[in-house]
Parts: C-alpha cells; sequence; structure tokens
C-alpha cells in the first residue's frame, strides 16, 4: 500500500521531552519500515513550529518542516492521505476537519478535556475529578486563575470548547494507555502504547553494582506534581530508621533549588546528589549503579516513558498507582498510594532488604516491556489502524473507520 502521512506536532526537536520522543520514533520507524518489506511505500513528513536550532534534520530518514506559512501548511495537508497530529493543537485539527482529510488524533495530555491540559486542580494541587467535561465552567476559571490570571484563564477555558468538538471528529484518537481512553472520554478510540528502544544492553543494576550502598533514583523534571519531595521525606524516614542507601535525582526544574534546601534540611545532603539536566543518552551511565527507580507522581501521567524504559532495561520501578503510571507499572514493579510517604518508605525498605526481590521484578517487568512496549510494536500497530483508514476511504468517502 501506498501512503503519504503527515505528522504534526507543535513542538518538536531540538526540544526534549516524551512527546517528541515517541514523536521521533514514530516517524523514523514509519520511513524505514518498507526497507525490509515489499508492498509498502510510506512517504513521512513532519511538520513542527519549532526552530531547528543547531539540528541537522537532513539526517533523519524523513521529511522535516519547520514553521511553515499558513498557505504551505494548508498544501501540505492536502497533499497528505492521512494526517498524524501529535496533540490536539487548535488550527491542524480545523484544518484536517475543513479539508476533510482522514485525521488521527494522538493524546500526550489532557488538553482535549482539560483547558490547563494537565487535570490538576490549581489552588490546592489536587487531581481534578472532571470539571470540564462535567461542565462545572467556574472551577475551571478558578482553577486556571491561579496561574494564569482571569483574562487568560477565561480564553483557555472558550479555547477547550472548539477544541474538544474538533476531538470528537476525527477519524480516530489514539490513547497511550488505558487510563488515558477513560478520561478522554471520546469516540473511535484505539489504546496504542507507546514504544521504547532495547538497543541498550539490559542492565541488571544489582548484578553490576560495586560493594556498597543500595541507590535510588528519580528522573524527570523537577516539577511539585512529580512528588520529589515525597520521595526526599521517606528517604529522611528509612535513614533516620539506620538503613544506608544513596538517592540520585536526575533532572532539572523550577523545585530543584527548594528540594536541594529540603534535602539539606532532612540530612540528607551526603545521601543525595542532584546531577541536574543531562541528555537522554547519558541517562544509561548516570543509571548504570541504579537498583531502583522511583516515581512518586502526585497527577495522572498519560503514559510516562521513564517508567517504559527502565523497565526495558530490567530495573525495578517504584511508582505510585496513580494514572497511566499505576497502569503501566501494575504487576511488574512496587506500587503505592499517591502522596503516602509511610507506603513509600516501606517499597524502598523492602527494595533494600530483598535484593533478589528487585532482580526477579525487573526480570519479569523487562519480559512484560519487550512483549508489549517495543519500538517496533507502537509502529506495527499505527501503520495498521493507518491502512483500515486508507481502505475504508478508498472503499467510501463518508462515515468513520471501525477502529
Amino acid at each position: 500500500m501506498n501512503l503519504e502521512i503527515l505528522i504534526y506536532a507543535h513542538r518538536w526537536a531540538p526540544a526534549v521531552g516524551g512527546v517528541e520522543a515517541t514523536t521521533r520514533t514514530l516517524a523514523q520507524g514509519l520511513a524505514e519500515w518498507p526497507k525490509n518489506r515489499t508492498g509498502d511505500s510510506i512517504k513521512i513528513t513532519l511538520v513542527t513550529l519549532t526552530p531547528a536550532g543547531r539540528m541537522n534534520d537532513s539526517l533523519l530518514p524523513f521529511r522535516v518542516v519547520r514553521r511553515p506559512t499558513l498557505w504551505a501548511l494548508i498544501q501540505l495537508f492536502r497533499s497528505a492521505d492521512i494526517i498524524h497530529l501529535a496533540g490536539p493543537a487548535l488550527l491542524p485539527l480545523a484544518l484536517g476537519w475543513l479539508l476533510k482529510k482522514r485525521t488521527v488524533l494522538e493524546h500526550h495530555n489532557y488538553q482535549s478535556m482539560c483547558p490547563n491540559g494537565l487535570l490538576i486542580y490549581q489552588p490546592d494541587l489536587s487531581i481534578c475529578p472532571g470539571h470540564f467535561l462535567a461542565g462545572r465552567y467556574k472551577e475551571c476559571v478558578r482553577c486556571n486563575s491561579v496561574t494564569l490570571g482571569g483574562a487568560r484563564s477565561l480564553r483557555n477555558l472558550l479555547l477547550a470548547f472548539p477544541r474538544r468538538w474538533l476531538a470528537r471528529r476525527v477519524t480516530a484518537n489514539v490513547a497511550p494507555s488505558g487510563h488515558m481512553k477513560t478520561r478522554a472520554a471520546l469516540p473511535q478510540t484505539q489504546v496504542i502504547y507507546h514504544g521504547v528502544s532495547r538497543a541498550t544492553p539490559p542492565t541488571h543494576s544489582l548484578n553490576n553494582r560495586a560493594d556498597g550502598p543500595i541507590c535510588f533514583a528519580f528522573v524527570g523534571r523537577l516539577v511539585k506534581e512529580k512528588g520529589v519531595s515525597l520521595l526526599l521525606q521517606s528517604a529522611h524516614e528509612l535513614a533516620v530508621e539506620g538503613f544506608d542507601f544513596r538517592l540520585k535525582i536526575v533532572g532539572d526544574g523550577p523545585e530543584r533549588a527548594g528540594l536541594e534546601a529540603l534535602a539539606d534540611k532532612l540530612g540528607l545532603k551526603k545521601n543525595t546528589e542532584f546531577t541536574g539536566a543531562i541528555s537522554m543518552a547519558s541517562i544509561p551511565t548516570i543509571l548504570s549503579q541504579t537498583t531502583a527507580v522511583v516515581m512518586p507522581s502526585t497527577w495522572e501521567d498519560v503514559a510516562p516513558l521513564v517508567a517504559l524504559e527502565q523497565m526495558m532495561q530490567g530495573r525495578l520501578v517504584i511508582a505510585s498507582d496513580v494514572g497511566g503510571l499505576g497502569e503501566t507499572v501494575n504487576g511488574f514493579g512496587l506500587k503505592f498510594p499517591p502522596g503516602n510517604i509511610a507506603a513509600l518508605k516501606l517499597c524502598m525498605r523492602q527494595a533494600i532488604e530483598s535484593p533478589s526481590l528487585s532482580i526477579q521484578m525487573g526480570n519479569r517487568a523487562q519480559l512484560n516491556a519487550i512483549t508489549n512496549f517495543s519500538e517496533e510494536r507502537m509502529v506495527e500497530e499505527h501503520l495498521q489502524l493507518y491502512r483500515r483508514i486508507a481502505q475504508s476511504s478508498a472503499a467510501t468517502n463518508e462515515g468513520d473507520v471501525d477502529i
């Protein structure tokens, strides 16, 4: 089958993040798919508003168009067989609908059901029960006024209505977790899990680490909703009980200074290393002596790549039982109720006291990741969806495709 697919990513490389990484994996996998297969011809064009910076797009196996004019974007949309949107940006959603293009919308966040895209109620940073979908619009304005002010909060609310309307009218919605599918509550939704690389040799940390204390790590952006302060408080309680361990905080963000001050206050300064921002390529080396990665999120992660990457490496993941994070780790890691310091401490203590359990769970997690979270599987499932859409389009120009 011959397919011309346009992937639209509002933000993309050289920006770094889960959406950017997943979108690149998909584009590259689709572009390289026909190399060892006969009968398929796939042309990939990735469109983004992110400047190239020092990145050389010519080295990629697909075409990249950056910051096109509106007229150029319309022409790109017209020439594509299928439009794949990495998030519900309003302009491409509207163009897809106006031009009657077969459009796939992938949901990496909650923008299609929440004016701030996070499902976090800003006044107290609690998980939003779904005020927008329930019609409690005053709560939405009150929520975003905390960080944006009243005028911008109202603007975000008003923009949420056409975004939701258009998301209901795409050919297919893609959710990277069952949790996201349920939360989105959109028609024509298929779950396609993210895929991560297994090119790096697995690191069974307990087998490879040098003699010495066990090491826990956090990997991610240092913002309140990631719950790193909870990790530090749990680590403090472990230290008070006499356990010897090391803690590595990998990443940067607005909370870093406060977290470093908290570690000092809790007497964890000698136990804890803040690495700051590091490249994705350096993470395996930084974590080579790490037994478990702790993900103490207090918000509903859609489908965190960090958890998948660590499971693929055969490393134990200790995670909050919330959103797509809890779904991903379920049965293949240790979970605790979000925000529960005592329960997190018990999970970390279990990893210290039962080294063999950490190895066993890491091995199980890796086998599960190879089966369910490989890049090849993700690319193939997207391609199967595109084929069904294209075949349906060839058979009829009306209606939606069953997925």
